[in-house]
């Protein structure tokens, strides 16, 4: 391995009132592994005041132990009533609020983005995103996340990392569905089937 390879460390958060997901990778050079994903639980935090808090404290938390270089967020997405909206707008500011507080750059991504960059598909599932995320990241089934808030927030860092300015691939990642595709024809079974009939 060249020792002269530079490691970042992305934070991705998937924002949310009830469940706000995390997750954490390390790229180093042009390979990307995951360090960590999880959630954080409000839902029995009734004060909307106290869960912001929650949020501030958790994520800080979390930025403290993995020492991100960079944050991707999911952008709050529009169609929910008002009320909704602001919450999830608030939650998704006070988790940025910490990443500054820590000096960590933030980079915003909307969902659709995150779902191309991942399958290709704009319009792909959670379980789609995660299915993906666990062929690109080697993750066994067992360190599958029980709530996909959590595969939601590696896959906002796995996207930030597709988007840094770096050589062509060496076979390490994959930079696109397309190139994963050509390279695995034999792990992606019916997906690539699925996702293109989606299209």
């Amino acid at each position: 391995m060249d020792k002269t390879q530079k490691e970042t460390i992305i934070l991705g958060i998937d924002p949310g009132t009830n469940i706000m997901g995390y997750g954490v990778i390390k790229v180093l050079g042009k390979k990307a592994s995951m360090i960590a994903m999880g959630v954080i639980d409000m839902r029995k935090i009734g004060d909307q005041h106290l869960k912001l808090g929650h949020i501030f404290k958790r994520v800080t938390g979390i930025i403290e132990s993995y020492l991100p270089d960079e944050m991707a967020i999911e952008a709050p997405f529009f169609g929910k009533n008002v009320q909704s909206m602001l919450k999830l707008g608030r939650a998704q500011g006070v988790a940025m609020a910490a990443a500054m507080n820590r000096d960590v750059p933030i980079t915003e991504y909307a969902p659709l983005k995150i779902k191309m960059a991942i399958t290709g598909n704009g319009s792909a599932s959670k379980e789609q995103v995660a299915d993906m995320l666990r062929r690109m990241l080697n993750i066994s089934q067992d360190e599958m996340p029980r709530f996909l808030d959590a595969t939601d927030a590696l896959a906002a860092a796995y996207c930030h990392y597709l988007q840094l300015d770096r050589p062509e691939s060496d076979g390490h990642a994959p930079k696109s569905w397309k190139e994963f595709v050509a390279k695995n024809p034999g792990r992606v079974n019916g997906i690539n089937k699925k996702v293109t009939e989606n299209n």
